[in-house]
């Protein structure tokens, strides 16, 4: 067979896909989406559903995600900056926040799957450690709604906030398989859990105690870090009653919408909310103006 070049034109680059491109990026880790995903053949194509948990700098993404051929699939959803609907306008990426958003996901996916009423969860988050178990119903036992963790890249040491929001879901009804061992308050020797400690977080305990220490020992960093807080007259000891009042209305309404959320932004209003975390580049005569200044300033001092 002679020799044929290889043509590569637009048509190629369009088809060509680099081998795990994402794992390059640091995007996703093939060995642990394999398993996530893989089903076995005796469930003849069931969908393999997974808790997903991402944080960014200002919000926390949850998704119960499943996978097919043509790719994932969101089956519910549920953000941190949804839970200000609740009471919750402050520390939207903190434990707490994780544990109410998982919270908030799983009654929504049980609310949108008809099992809100038989699969309730914990009443009332007291820290301990507990599996959802199959209920008994007219036409025999009903298992619960079952998603495994996925964690992404995210480092699973102990104490991460994607177990808070692993536990919402659990307590919020949805049966995740998980151990004890990684929330805040597990003993390695006598292996076992503080559940106050571990309610404790779920309730802002450690924000209410951080607040109290820095308004004690440092007043003017108190007022830098949590000037939201002081703008709403939110103290140290409203956090828990704001996170208890949170969970209730959650479990309430968990489809529930902003007042104001019928009026869209105009085209305007968007590029004006990215141009107000845009750092404007400095001219060259601003620069140097900027380092006569510095200078001035050292020569002062």
């Amino acid at each position: 067979m002679p020799f044929t070049k290889t043509v590569k034109s637009n048509a190629y680059y369009s088809r060509f896909q680099t081998k795990y491109r994402r794992r390059r990026e640091g995007k996703t880790d093939y060995y642990a989406r394999k398993r996530l995903i893989t089903q076995a053949k005796n469930k003849y194509n069931a969908p393999k559903y997974r808790m997903v948990v991402r944080f960014t700098n200002r919000d926390i993404v949850t998704q119960i995600v499943y996978s097919e051929v043509s790719g994932d699939k969101v089956l519910c959803a549920a953000y941190a900056h949804e839970l200000k609907r609740y009471g919750i306008n402050q520390g939207l990426t903190n434990y707490a926040a994780a544990y109410a958003t998982g919270l908030l996901l799983a009654r929504r996916a049980l609310t949108k799957l008809g099992l809100a009423e038989q699969f309730k969860g914990v009443d009332e988050a007291t820290g301990e450690h507990s599996l959802v178990e199959a209920v008994e119903t007219e036409d025999g036992e009903r298992r619960p709604f079952k998603a495994f963790l996925d964690v992404g890249l995210v480092r699973t040491s102990t104490g991460n906030r994607v177990f808070a929001a692993m536990k919402g879901a659990s307590d919020g009804g949805v049966f995740i398989p998980h151990s004890d061992r990684r929330f805040p308050g597990y003993d390695i020797e006598t292996e076992e859990l503080d559940a106050d400690l571990l309610r404790n977080y779920i309730m802002g305990g450690h924000v209410s105690e951080y607040m109290e220490t820095l308004a004690d020992e440092d007043e003017e960093r108190y007022k830098s870090q949590f000037t939201k807080y002081i703008e709403e007259e939110v103290d140290a000891g409203d956090l828990e009653e704001i996170y208890t009042e949170a969970h209730t209305a959650i479990r309430e309404d968990p489809f529930k919408k902003d007042e104001d959320e019928g009026a869209k932004k105009t085209k305007e209003e968007w590029k004006a909310e990215s141009k107000k975390y845009k750092v404007e580049r400095l001219t060259r005569e601003q620069k140097k103006a900027r380092v006569q200044e510095k200078i001035r300033e050292l020569a002062s001092n």
